[in-house]
């Protein structure tokens, strides 16, 4: 707090000699005594003498004055720049500061030195001719323009779907290359592009793409199709095998003739109305009505 004190008197002083027709002869002793006092960073920051020193540099005339208070603004900017040396420390003091400084910083790297990641071993390769024509083959499927990261590169994915192919048949025979034509054919697929996007995102495994079905890897359009299909063929089935009503009420939208057989069954639950299935005996047509 002393220093404080001394430095707002002096400031005071300072301030009272700015006026052009006051006496400056005691401004060049009142800076060397500011430079004398052992000022720090938080001091200068509560007192701003360094903004009383430099506005009273620009009122005096002495040229002795502006330049010494010049020097003394320089010497405080190197506190605000990060210097936290005090003016006037010796310089042997300043020596053994900064080779403390020094050493304490090594320590700090030291310690906040990441550390060494553990090394990740790659799909272990092969050197069968076939292995490798069918893991480029795979890759190859796995390539598109619009092409985005995922859990792993291509040429990883490639490499351990074609390895739990391998897996499952212990040799290259022809049951392993029709396995990799048809993971080739589903993952190339331009209709079917969720699997390849499920499966470079990591949501499908290698290990589950390579036993995968051709119906679970098909597409969700494929999917429904080939569900109404075999609920038509059901349908056709039933109605094969239960003996029609013949009618001419009813009119074939295809040729048109009013020849055709009726079956009514019950293909929802028991308080559902019942379906009817009809045939045309002209042209074959069939049709329901729910």
């Amino acid at each position: 707090m002393s220093v404080e004190k001394d430095i707002i008197k002096i400031q005071n002083k300072l301030q009272n000699m700015s006026d052009e027709n006051a006496d400056q002869s005691q401004a060049l002793d009142l800076l060397k005594a500011l430079k004398d006092l052992p000022i720090t960073l938080d001091i200068l920051t509560k007192t701003r003498v360094g903004m009383t020193v430099n506005s009273f540099r620009k009122s005096c005339k002495d040229e002795e004055v502006i330049t010494f208070s010049k020097a003394l603004i320089k010497n405080w900017k190197k506190l605000l720049s990060g210097d936290k040396s005090v003016p006037n420390e010796p310089k042997k003091d300043k020596k053994e500061r900064k080779k403390s400084e020094e050493k304490e910083q090594k320590v700090d790297t030291k310690k906040d030195a990441p550390k060494p990641k553990p090394v990740v071993f790659p799909t272990p390769s092969t050197t069968d001719a076939v292995r490798i024509k069918c893991r480029d083959l795979l890759i190859s499927s796995l390539k598109t323009e619009d092409e985005f990261g995922g859990c792993a590169s291509i040429e990883e994915l490639a490499d351990e779907l074609e390895d739990a192919i391998y897996s499952e048949f212990k040799n290259t025979d022809a049951r392993y290359k029709n396995r990799i034509r048809s993971r080739y054919a589903n993952l190339k697929d331009a209709k079917n592009p969720q699997l390849r996007s499920n499966f470079i995102a990591g949501a499908i495994t290698p290990a589950q793409l390579a036993k995968m079905t051709a119906e679970e890897m098909a597409s969700d359009e494929m999917k429904t199709l080939r569900n109404k299909l075999i609920k038509e063929s059901i349908d056709d089935a039933q109605l094969a095998t239960v003996q029609g009503t013949k009618t001419d009420l009813l009119k074939c939208g295809k040729c048109k003739k009013r020849n055709c057989t009726y079956n009514q069954i019950q293909t929802r639950s028991a308080d559902e109305p019942m379906t009817t299935f009809v045939m045309c005996n002209e042209c074959g047509n069939r049709w329901k009505f729910c």
